[in-house]
């Protein structure tokens, strides 16, 4: 089974449109998002032509916030805070990665945590390992999306995840467990990557590097998420899982590109309308 993000994306991005049209009916107000993007890479430039249209098609206001001859870490840090402050904007998003010599960590704090659209802020992630989660982080959340549109059963489900950064891997693995997975994780320095992927019944790989997971590496039967996007030297772009060889030994697998992609950005409009919704229905009572 292909595990198409598209149909899942589509049916979220309903539900949140009709919130919208609800929020403005009852406040007067669209939701908005400001966009924060430093420096001229490729990658991040379509992606945040994706969010600008998924933005107008749910009637959310975009602000783009471009800087593609770079901006340093003050005033990187003084625009994030000028958003905070700004009743104006209700959500807000740093386009990751950043070029180098920005300290990511600093700029993701400057957000204030009611408009990290993202979920990356620590004091929401902190939420999501206390198990009170407020904003989830994008990604992961629409990985399991996915496995819960399509049937997945994680409740005592051996899960993998392939990857341990903040804006996927970590994030994920809370999540797993939060539906009662048993969760192992594998990062760069585990010993024999394969031993552990062929055990998953739930196998969920952002490695960041192309075709990482071969044929050989998985459960017959397994569920894969593969949350890798990679552009090979030919100009294809590929995944993190080799998917012709694996996808006839699994029984669900997503394909690269139009799998996990779709559900990012629809998250992330979801994140923007909750964060809306606390901040203009909170304030006025």
């Amino acid at each position: 089974m292909i595990l198409e993000g598209k149909p899942v994306a589509e049916k979220m991005l309903a539900g949140v449109r009709a919130g919208v049209d609800a929020l403005r009916a009852r406040t007067g107000v669209a939701p908005t998002l400001a966009v924060v993007l430093i420096g001229d890479f490729a990658p991040s430039k379509v992606y945040v032509a994706n969010k600008k249209r998924a933005a107008d098609s749910v009637g959310i206001a975009s602000r783009d916030f471009l800087h593609p001859e770079g901006l340093g870490q003050k005033d990187l840090v003084g625009l994030l805070r000028s958003l905070n402050e700004d009743p104006a904007i209700h959500g807000v998003l740093l386009q990751l990665p950043l070029p180098a010599g920005l300290d990511e960590d600093e700029a993701i704090d400057a957000i204030a945590p009611e408009k990290d659209a993202d979920g990356l802020h620590p004091t929401n992630l902190g939420h999501l390992l206390a198990g009170t989660p407020t904003v989830l982080p994008c990604t992961p959340a629409g990985c399991l999306e996915i496995l819960d549109h399509y049937g997945a059963e994680l409740k005592g489900a051996e899960a993998v995840v392939v990857g341990r950064s903040r804006l996927v891997g970590k994030p994920l693995a809370q999540l797993l467990l939060a539906r009662h997975a048993t969760v192992t994780m594998c990062h760069t320095r585990t010993r024999d990557l394969a031993e552990h992927t062929r055990r998953a019944d739930i196998l969920c790989v952002a490695a960041g590097r192309p075709r990482t997971i071969g044929g050989d590496m998985v459960k017959p039967g397994a569920w894969v998420i593969d949350v890798g996007i990679n552009r090979l030297d030919t100009g294809k772009l590929v995944g993190d899982v080799d998917y012709e060889p694996v996808s006839p030994r699994v029984h669900a697998i997503t394909p690269v590109p139009g799998g996990v992609g779709p559900m990012t950005v629809a998250m992330l409009m979801k994140n923007t309308l909750t964060a809306a919704e606390r901040q203009l229905v909170g304030s006025n009572g």
